[in-house]
């Protein structure tokens, strides 16, 4: 899927993630801030960049603000702002449905 426009989803609330989607070109470019990144930093990158790959995202820069997200919350940011990137508003398959 194509990025085709700047979008956000997610809250910088505590145990929530704040994660913005941008077009963008030669692959994935993450930035991921967070006050567990010693402790959690891969398995975020990790989940963000399974989330995208399933979603079929190859170019895009994402910036990811986390405040303690569990990985549920990381994916569905992520899809969320994806798909609110192409507009897409309706019969959206959340979660596990999306391969």
């Amino acid at each position: 899927m194509e990025i085709k426009k700047a979008a956000m989803a997610g809250t910088l609330e505590s145990s929530d993630a704040q994660v913005t989607v941008e077009p963008g070109e030669n692959g994935i470019q993450l930035s991921i801030e967070s006050s567990v990144i010693h402790q959690f930093g891969r398995q975020i990158k990790a989940t963000v960049e399974e989330t995208l790959e399933r979603l079929e995202v190859t170019n895009a820069k994402v910036t990811v603000v986390d405040k303690g997200a569990l990985d549920c919350t990381l994916k569905a940011r992520v899809e969320c702002a994806v798909y609110r990137s192409n507009g897409i508003a309706e019969n959206i398959p959340w979660g596990g449905a999306v391969r």
